[in-house]
């Protein structure tokens, strides 16, 4: 068997400790680039009375949630990697209120808007699941109840 003076162990162990424990600049920046594209909906903790959701992707289903009065339904997408996107051409943002888990039957249509930003108002009563069933980025839907 071979033997290595120990300088040279040291300097092997050195260079093997440095491959990957640190992560790389790129991934560095990346990771700060996904934080920074969060929505800005998901930022603001909720008020009494608002409910807020959000995802990374679709297909997606949350909840169920209590519903009783009019709300101003708002959704943000968000590109992590290009945060100026307009999402004209992109996959619509598509979410439904469904009053079971998986069933569309009786769904009530949200949004399906190429776009960043959306928002309606809307008079909800009852226990509904939030399913977004199209939505390539990460977002965030925020129900507000309007008085």
């Amino acid at each position: 068997m071979p033997r290595y003076p120990p300088a040279s162990l040291l300097i092997a162990a050195a260079v093997l400790a440095g491959c990957g424990a640190g992560g790389s600049p790129r991934a560095t920046h990346a990771g700060q680039q996904r934080a920074a594209a969060r929505p800005v909906l998901a930022t603001t903790p909720p008020a009494t009375g608002e409910i807020v959701l959000g995802g990374e992707a679709s297909p997606a289903t949350q909840g169920p949630y209590e519903f009783n009065g009019r709300y101003l339904v708002r959704f943000e997408q968000v590109e992590p990697e290009h945060p100026q996107i307009d999402f004209a051409g992109q996959t619509p943002f598509t979410a439904a209120l469904t009053p079971r888990d998986g069933d569309p039957r009786g769904a009530v249509p949200l949004f399906a808007q190429a776009r960043r930003t959306g928002e309606r108002q809307l008079a909800i009563h009852g226990r509904y699941y939030v399913e977004v069933s199209f939505g390539d980025f990460p977002y965030a839907v925020r129900f507000t109840p309007l008085h």
